[in-house]
């Protein structure tokens, strides 16, 4: 697919190391989704979305998340016009095509909560008035994983509604140098547009892109191996909760969304093990017991993965 090779072509000239990052935005924009990165502050979380929106051509609003931020400010209010002396709708930052939820877990259940029905139904309701969002309509949130104080652990309803959740991660040696090294010769993530990020792409183009998706096919074959994956983590004795059938329908989704991107109208079992990490370890809750002697949702996965047969033919 034309498109998603050249926003990945973008992401990763641009941004050191950011493969995983860009294959993760990718299949949550193709599919529909939205995605959730976690990193430790510095690993380039915010200027991966910032890259992205730019390539992608799309209106792209930021929300700094505080303890003291209200829905209000996320969704947006009505307000008073003393000349005309009626109330007026005023759209808040959630009003664009590309939307960074940045630290997403230092705001209160109540805003987080905000984003849910413009997660799941891509409108919002201001004061009763239902506002449809732009199409095509992704929520990239952020959050740190080493800092708890002040914080408030996203709730799994919340967790659910994010497609995939991608690790910033510390690069490597030679991506790091690398790094230094554009620094030196006069990067400034604080100056992308000096940078001449052109738009590979547009709303309209993207739009079609999603339906192009939804169009590949996935044989029965590719659909079992899918229920096979998710009813594993149902009955694995590590996890209090297993997969959900959302989860599945997420799975299936990202697997069509990494066809498209390899330029396949057809799902393999290889795209549905490519999505999975992405997918699904993030909907898990592992039982105290398990997570004491070291157990990890991503861990469990592995393990689902490596034990349930792959289809062939």
């Amino acid at each position: 697919m034309r498109l998603a090779a050249a926003v990945r072509d973008t992401l990763e000239t641009t941004i050191v190391g950011s493969e995983r990052l860009a294959f993760a935005f990718l299949v949550a924009m193709l599919a529909g989704g939205h995605v959730l990165v976690e990193g430790v502050p510095g690993t380039g979380k915010t200027l991966a979305v910032r890259v992205f929106a730019l390539a992608l051509g799309l209106a792209f609003r930021r929300v700094q998340f505080t303890p003291d931020l209200m829905p209000s400010d996320v969704v947006g209010t009505t307000v008073f016009n003393p000349k005309s002396g009626e109330f007026a709708l005023r759209p808040g930052p959630i009003v664009a095509n590309v939307v960074l939820a940045d630290e997403i877990n230092r705001t209160p259940p109540k805003t987080q909560a905000a984003l849910l029905e413009a997660m799941e139904e891509a409108r919002v309701t201001i004061d009763g008035t239902p506002l449809s969002l732009p199409q095509p309509f992704m929520v990239c949130a952020t959050q740190n994983p080493i800092e708890y104080e002040g914080t408030y652990p996203l709730p799994e309803a919340q967790l659910d509604r994010f497609l995939v959740k991608v690790d910033a991660t510390y690069p490597s040696e030679s991506e790091e140098l690398r790094l230094l090294e554009r620094v030196a010769e006069g990067f400034d993530a604080r100056r992308l547009e000096e940078r001449g990020i052109a738009a590979v792409t547009d709303a309209a183009e993207v739009v079609a892109a999603q339906r192009a998706t939804r169009g590949v096919t996935c044989s029965p074959e590719v659909r079992s191996y899918v229920y096979r994956i998710v009813e594993a983590t149902r009955a694995n004795p590590r996890l209090s909760l297993g997969a959900s059938p959302r989860a599945g329908v997420a799975v299936l989704l990202a697997a069509q969304a990494a066809a498209a991107i390899d330029g396949r109208d057809f799902a393999t079992p290889d795209d549905v093990k490519s999505v999975v990490p992405l997918v699904v370890p993030h909907r898990l809750i592992v039982r105290p017991e398990a997570e004491i002697e070291g157990a990890r949702s991503r861990d469990v996965v592995a393990d689902v993965l490596a034990s349930v047969p792959v289809p062939r033919g």
